[in-house]
């Protein structure tokens, strides 16, 4: 099969250190090369594939200095999508929804990965004016803001099986992995390491715009909290694995709901359990008391910790094995993307006549 991956171009694919939608752009392309498909990347030009790589911008444009405007290089990047579409059998875009129009009037066979929290108010006029725009949703609950948009399918995010490995002991200290945003619940992190007395590990990146947040409500904090609590930053690659693996536990105490919560599989990669509020997909990818724990209060989490001895981390790594893999990824895809190219070569006499329609009218 001839695919495209229109990814973001934020962060490089793979991000160098923090990134989540790059990161499964990156997995879910190579796992797609190994199974034997001819896939086309669109992406920074600093990215690192098997892929036959389009280089749309030098630089990922987060790690661009000199760029004071991201969505000029997106629009540009759908003329390089959309400049011949035969040349694939199906585009699988994870750049939110820049893309839609052309996608009507061109009529190619696409699917859309929405990587980020599907916000009714915003959201609703524009995905039921484009319900003939085929979704796929990364979580069920992800879903249910607009459950009558688009919507194909939920494929979970997988990673490669080889990236992490168990890590059978666990630690002495409690690990936090993310963004320093009021979403991601960093004050409940410190909170629950000063209430049990088990050491925190921050490991996050700072964003511009969390800046502020960061300043006013988390350095306060960790001056209060130096003696049990370590800020080491931005971490990626190896360093990663002995972060997640060396934990007693992750940490995830998100206020929001959450998509999907990559660092969740991460963490059970290497055998670590989760403890993470009952927010968004946060059910649907943790098994309460086999993985790890779901709670709804600082005083819920605190509670775990002697039950903690009773997670078995080589569970947690099966549960990852049998659920979470890229390959897995791949094939719930592969399934998708054949179930599209179908309905729309059922559909492409009508496709093909709104595009004539078009561009009469543009005469």
């Amino acid at each position: 099969m001839r695919i495209a991956q229109v990814s973001p171009l934020f962060e490089s694919v793979p991000p160098a250190l923090y990134g989540g939608s790059e990161r499964v752009v990156s997995w879910l392309t190579e796992e797609l090369v190994e199974l034997g498909h001819e896939v086309t990347l669109f992406a920074s030009g600093d990215s690192q594939t098997k892929a036959h790589l389009v280089p749309v911008c030098e630089k990922a444009l987060w790690r661009d200095k000199d760029c004071r405007e991201t969505l000029p290089h997106h629009v540009r990047m759908m003329e390089l999508v959309f400049q011949d579409t035969s040349r694939f059998d199906i585009i699988h875009f994870h750049s939110d929804y820049i893309h839609f129009p052309l996608v009507r009037r061109y009529g190619c066979a696409s699917v859309t990965t929405l990587h980020g929290f599907v916000h009714d108010h915003d959201l609703c006029e524009l995905l039921e004016e484009y319900r003939d725009v085929p979704l796929v949703a990364i979580s069920h609950s992800q879903q249910e803001p607009v459950p009558d948009a688009g919507w194909q399918g939920t494929v979970y995010h997988g990673l490669p099986e080889t990236l992490h490995t168990l890590h059978a002991q666990p630690g002495e200290y409690f690990a936090f992995l993310g963004r320093t945003s009021p979403d991601k619940g960093l004050e409940r992190a410190i909170e629950i390491a000063r209430r049990t007395g088990v050491p925190l590990k921050i490991a996050a990146k700072i964003y511009d715009e969390d800046r502020n947040y960061f300043e006013q409500v988390i350095q306060p904090l960790l001056q209060k909290s130096a003696s049990f609590v370590e800020f080491v930053g931005e971490i990626g690659g190896a360093a990663k694995e002995e972060f997640l693996g060396g934990a007693k536990a992750l940490l995830f105490p998100v206020s929001w709901p959450e998509p999907f919560g990559l660092v969740m599989i991460e963490a059970l990669a290497c055998g670590t359990p989760v403890i993470a509020w009952r927010r968004g997909s946060v059910p649907e990818v943790i098994q309460d008391g086999v993985t790890g724990f779901v709670v709804d209060s600082v005083e819920e989490a605190v509670g775990c910790l002697p039950r903690l001895a009773n997670i078995r981390r080589e569970s947690c790594r099966k549960m990852f094995e049998a659920r979470f893999r890229a390959k897995r990824m791949a094939t719930d895809y592969l399934r998708i993307y054949e179930q599209v190219i179908r309905d729309r070569s059922q559909e492409r006499p009508a496709a093909e006549q709104r595009v004539n329609d078009y561009f009469a009218c543009s005469a």
